[in-house]
Formats: C-alpha cells, structure tokens, sequence
C-alpha cells in the first residue's frame, strides 16, 4: 500500500511528539491510535520551551492561538553571573525574536501544552498498553503490549521517549549515555520570585553549575531548571522528588534571586540526564521513530519538543504524499531529519560544559561569544522544517 490512500497508524507513545504526530495523520484522513503505557495521565513535568521553528509547524497545525493563550511570550534573554546576579549580557526577544525567525519563543508549562494536544486529538488515548515488542511483515506492523493485546498497522511510529521499545525493533538493543549530571526542577508562584514578574529567557551561570529560568502560564509561575554534576543521582524519572532544601545547599552562595527561588519551589523534582548517541537508523520498511525515541538530547539547547515538532511536520507530510510507497515515505524522512538532529544532539551536550565555567579567563570569553548569540543560533531557531521537503518525481 502506497501513502495515496489512508494509512493504519500506530502512535506508541502519547507525549508531545506522540500526540502532534496523531493529530497531524488524523488532519490528513488516515485512521491513528495512540497507545501509552501510563495508567492515567497526570500533570507531570515542569515548563518547556517552544521556538519559533517548532511554533510555525503549530500554527499550520491550527494549535497556534491555544498553544499562546497557555504559554508566556518571553520578553528578553539575560545572562547573570552566579554571585552577584548582574547581567553579564541581554537581547530582547518578543517582537524582535518574533520578526527574525518567524514565530514567538515561549514558556510553557509542559501539563498545559498536553492538554492543548489532548483537546485537538479528539478522544482519548489507549492507555496502560506498554509496547513490548514489533514485528512487521511487507505489508503491516504488530506491535505487542505488556498486557497480551496486540495491534497489526501499515505503519508503526515510535513516540516512546529515551527507552522507546519501539527503537529496538529498529536498531537493536543500546545503552542510555548517562551524563553525570542531574537537575532539580520547579515552578514558584511569581510573586515570589524576586523580579519575577521582569523575567524572560533567563540564565545563571556559574562553576560547575548553571540554571535556566522562565515564566510559564501567562506570567504565573516562574519555571526552574537547575543543573548540577552529580555522578550519584542516576534516576531517570518525571515523578522523582527531592527536598527541595537539597537545591537550595547545591546554590549556597549564590545570589539572592536564586537562593530565595529555590527556598520557594512547594515541590522540587529531580532527574538524571541523559541521552544517546546518534542512531544510524531510524525506520525499517513499516516502523519509524520519532522524538526522543529518535534523537534523545540532553535539555541544553532547549530543543527537545521543537525537534519532535519538526519531525511530526516532516513525517506527516511524507506519509501523505501521494504514490510514495510507505518505506520510502520513512526512509526519506529518516535521511532529512538525521543530519539536522544529530548536530543539535552533539550541540547540547557541548552547552553545559560552557554553561559551568568558573569566574575567569575562559567565563569572559564564553561572555564575549554571547554578543553573536542570535546568528548563532538562527539556523536553529529560523528553520522552517517544510523547507526540507522537495517534491517527489
């Protein structure tokens, strides 16, 4: 079966990419599932980022204006130094990010972008269906759950995040890269936050540490992310907590924005971080992968949901294509999207070595590279991913 006709899709996995991708086949006219291993969904996570090039595959989704209406348009971007709080360098970001690259940069808690995704998809997802295994055959894909059902598609989409059972259908068993590094993670109410209310893209950097600081739910809460090194703590996990005094010791000393944010957070969590090396595939003839099942990276960059955006826009748009065969639908959005993913992976993992240095020589320099930040990262943040589709003879 070619792609000129509708599709049985298999969505495992109902996180961002899982449900974007379900709600953009859907728009199309093929017949998508989505299956998730979770019992119930609940309001886990903290506040993501969404760029200009992960919004304008939104927009043309029609998620645009709800995506807004739950998210915090960030104002500027701010570097401060860990000790003293002053703004070692700042741009302003609103009209001007919006101007440059196409879309708004926003924060937005991750619970209020799942809602969104979960109203445009329409019903609800299967849930306690934890994938345990794939087969396919020329003409379908099964996939098996835990629970002994088993479901047989023409395509098979592993949305199933850094330990996607999906993957190993694809490439074989591999080893999650562990980072030797956790963070603490949090949302104080604004007020609470000194300068709060000022805040946009914000960051502290500092020795052996750093945090990344915005305003999620219109301005509401104030999103923390705090990195620290920390070879030990090695759960990986949404749900994990910690005292959140833990964070407040790990920043003594630090300024007063910071240790009063910390000594605010009602609940902390805490996870490990990690990723993966790049895969050298993605797809075989009726199963893809995408997301973090694809291309987990650690959060340095902020691209972690944009990425999963742009494959959903790239994905979708190849299945639909009239007359293009569904192994060579995936093989070529495998081919577009590797390279592109696999250079912000390595990016990410070299930011937070940058992100932690002590006060010095090498700290000024990092400082000064900050004045090119925006053309730095415009292929990043400008990219349109419709650009990467040619049609097909």
């Amino acid at each position: 079966m070619g792609s000129s006709a509708p599709l049985r899709i298999a969505v495992v996995g109902a996180g961002i990419g899982g449900l974007a991708t379900a709600i953009a086949l859907r728009a199309k006219g093929h017949e998508v599932v989505v299956y998730d291993q979770a019992s119930e969904l609940t309001a886990i996570g903290a506040g993501i980022a969404l760029g200009a090039n992960g919004m304008k595959v939104l927009d043309r989704m029609g998620l645009g204006r709800a995506v807004r209406d739950a998210a915090s348009n960030l104002q500027r971007i701010q570097f401060h130094h860990w000790k003293t709080g002053d703004i070692f360098y700042e741009h302003p970001m609103g009209d001007w990010y919006d101007e440059r690259f196409g879309g708004p940069f926003l924060g937005i808690h991750r619970a209020d972008m799942h809602q969104v995704l979960l109203d445009a998809y329409d019903g609800s997802p299967i849930l306690g269906h934890r994938a345990t295994a794939v087969r396919e055959s020329e003409d379908a894909a099964e996939v098996e759950f835990a629970n002994g059902t088993t479901v047989t598609a023409d395509v098979v989409i592993g949305a199933d995040g850094l330990r996607s059972a999906v993957r190993e259908h694809v490439t074989g068993p591999d080893e999650a890269v562990f980072s030797a590094m956790s963070c603490y993670r949090g949302l104080v109410p604004v007020e609470k936050v000194p300068g709060g209310d000022e805040m946009g893209l914000t960051f502290f950097l500092g020795p052996n540490r750093h945090l990344v600081v915005y305003p999620v739910r219109g301005g509401e809460l104030i999103n923390f992310v705090a990195y620290v090194p920390d070879p030990e703590w090695t759960l990986e996990s949404w749900s994990s907590k910690a005292d959140s005094a833990e964070a407040v010791a790990a920043f003594a000393g630090w300024n007063d924005t910071v240790t009063t944010m910390l000594s605010n957070v009602q609940e902390t969590g805490r996870w490990a971080l990690y990723d993966r090396e790049p895969l050298r595939r993605w797809s075989t003839g009726r199963v893809t992968l995408l997301g973090d099942a694809a291309h987990p990276m650690l959060p340095h960059a902020g691209q972690g949901s944009n990425q999963a955006i742009e494959d959903v826009a790239v994905l979708a748009a190849l299945l639909d294509t009239p007359g293009l065969p569904v192994a060579e639908a995936l093989h070529r959005y495998e081919q577009i999207r590797k390279p592109r993913t696999r250079q912000i992976q390595m990016g990410s993992r070299g930011n937070a070595a940058c992100f932690q240095l002590p006060d010095g020589p090498a700290a000024d320099e990092r400082n000064g590279r900050l004045l090119a930040l925006p053309d730095n990262v415009a292929w990043i943040h400008g990219h349109d991913p419709e650009s990467d589709l040619t049609p097909v003879a």
